[in-house]
């Protein structure tokens, strides 16, 4: 299915991202119609150009909706969703945002919300925990492949899920009109799991010696700008883990059996479809 204009059309905004480019086929393969954007998509989709935005959004049903990183964007693109004749917003926040509190991390997910709640679209909000894909895209993923992933986290467990069950979840919410208005959904994997186990499994699997190690915040955010990355960023994300060892997302969720019947795939199941890939691999 190619991407098209009529009435039960789905905008995928990040349609190249990690949940993006997997809600996208998944609605392909329903047989909805898809319109991917992101910067480099044949729809282009740039949150700090709103002139591609109303394009974009043009003759849309529902919009699959990933904030964008910084708070602001997405109240104005609520309103010309609205002008555009959307009628359904799906929004990928995190597990728990309104019990955040005064953390830094986290406040464009906030804000995203505050902005779809406040629409007089049909709108639902996913939450979820991390991503087990964070191991082998991205974020921990190079570490992982080095032998020794860095982080200042504890033994708080965390119910990783697999982003395959976010994006099931966001395919069934778009393709499912109606049935989830108004719903607020906190996704999660089957248990809990600490860093250092998550990291003994890839380790198992894989037959090669990979360590865990405690950092302090400050260690965390020093690597984090020798990297590269904004010292106002790095401080921002080190407060997630400063969250997460607060244990209020410790525990698991009913969200995707909720929405789709069954129980969410496992850490265990991730880690031998993946590490046959090879990515972990040097």
């Amino acid at each position: 299915m190619t991407d098209d204009t009529n009435q039960n059309t789905v905008l995928v905004l990040g349609a190249t991202g990690k949940t993006g480019r997997r809600v996208a086929a998944r609605l392909r393969l329903r047989g909805t119609p898809v319109r991917a954007a992101s910067r480099k998509s044949a729809t282009p989709f740039d949150w700090t150009e709103p002139d591609t935005w109303d394009a974009a959004l043009r003759g849309a049903d529902a919009a699959y909706v990933v904030s964008p990183g910084w708070s602001g964007p997405v109240h104005d693109f609520v309103a010309r969703a609205e002008a555009a004749g959307v009628r359904r917003l799906v929004l990928l926040s995190g597990r728990g945002a309104d019990t955040w509190g005064d953390s830094t991390f986290g406040l464009d997910m906030r804000d995203a919300e505050d902005a779809v709640r406040a629409s007089p679209l049909d709108w639902t909000v996913l939450r979820p925990n991390n991503f087990d894909q964070n191991f082998s895209e991205e974020l921990f993923h190079a570490p992982v492949v080095a032998g020794d992933l860095r982080l200042p986290a504890g033994d708080v467990p965390e119910p990783f899920i697999d982003v395959e069950d976010v994006a099931d979840v966001a395919a069934a919410v778009l393709a499912e009109p109606g049935i989830h208005a108004g719903r607020t959904y906190e996704m999660s994997g089957p248990r809990g799991i600490p860093f250092a186990e998550a990291v003994d499994l890839i380790a198992r699997a894989t037959g090669r010696a990979i360590a865990f190690t405690r950092i302090s915040t400050e260690e965390y955010v020093t690597a984090l700008v020798a990297d590269g990355m904004p010292e106002d960023d790095a401080h921002h994300l080190a407060d997630m883990y400063a969250l997460m060892e607060r244990g209020s997302i410790a525990g698991t969720t009913d969200g995707v059996d909720t929405v789709l019947g069954r129980a969410p795939r496992t850490f265990e199941d991730y880690v031998l479809r993946t590490a046959a890939t090879g990515v972990w691999d040097r």
